[in-house]
């Protein structure tokens, strides 16, 4: 009986476990977002209460002499645990899901949904539709240039250097990707010339660009920022498309 009940009870959490993170993957944190939103400590513990906790602590009520009502009880109780686990990891995850990978002035940087004030969000879907954000939307490469008032954009950069609102979670000021290429060309660097990582992460990322037949000396590649971690994002210098992004670590 005690194991009947842990294999299902096992079987039962993989599957809603499976449904939560897999449709979270797919939809919005397929790499780099999981590494750069920091999700995987949240699947961690999701993983941790709904795949070993709950099925072990069913496995220990699960008493062949206990009665019928006291086992689905305890069970109940179980469950409940894990179903509250589950809704709190999933909704974290569903807030700070990635919605844009932004590249503004000279930097690329990812802004997740909880990166974005609700009257940012609005006056984005009234003045700039095309690239705001809705509740279904997919993570997307867009440009994030400076409003062209120059009054306007020495007042963004003030805020944002204050810890205000920064351009990249104005979504009314967005564009597309391919009309910022020009000006990111202009950005590019080799990986030695860029400050932002250490000389065990430059000597790292120099490896992994060696073992995928990537120039390492090539002024072809810039950071890419999420939070407290960045990337690195190598460039085709023809098309400027996206040839790999590597960890430094």
């Amino acid at each position: 009986m005690r194991f009947k009940a842990f294999w299902l009870h096992l079987s039962g959490s993989a599957a809603a476990l499976t449904v939560v993170l897999g449709g979270l993957w797919l939809g919005w944190y397929r790499w780099p977002g999981w590494y750069l939103a920091s999700a995987l400590h949240v699947a961690g513990i999701l993983v941790m209460v709904d795949l070993v906790l709950g099925p072990t602590l069913t496995l220990v009520v699960a008493s062949p002499g206990k009665r019928r009502a006291e086992l689905a009880r305890d069970i109940g109780i179980i469950v409940l645990v894990q179903l509250a686990a589950l809704v709190y990891g999933g909704l974290t995850l569903w807030l700070g899901r990635p919605l844009y990978y932004t590249f503004s002035v000279a930097r690329l940087e990812l802004v997740q949904a909880s990166d974005l004030k609700p009257e940012d969000v609005a006056t984005g879907r009234r003045e700039n539709p095309a690239f705001a954000p809705f509740w279904y939307s997919r993570p997307r490469w867009i440009w994030a240039p400076l409003p062209d008032n120059p009054d306007e954009a020495q007042k963004i950069v003030v805020g944002a250097v204050l810890g205000g609102t920064d351009v990249i979670q104005m979504p009314r000021y967005f564009r597309s990707w391919e009309q910022g290429l020009p000006q990111l060309r202009t950005q590019l660097q080799a990986v030695d010339g860029m400050t932002y990582f250490s000389r065990g992460e430059k000597q790292t990322l120099k490896r992994r660009m060696a073992r995928l037949g990537l120039p390492a000396d090539e002024a072809d590649a810039m950071p890419l920022w999420g939070g407290s971690r960045r990337v690195l994002a190598v460039f085709d210098l023809h098309t400027l498309r996206i040839r790999a992004i590597l960890e430094p670590d």
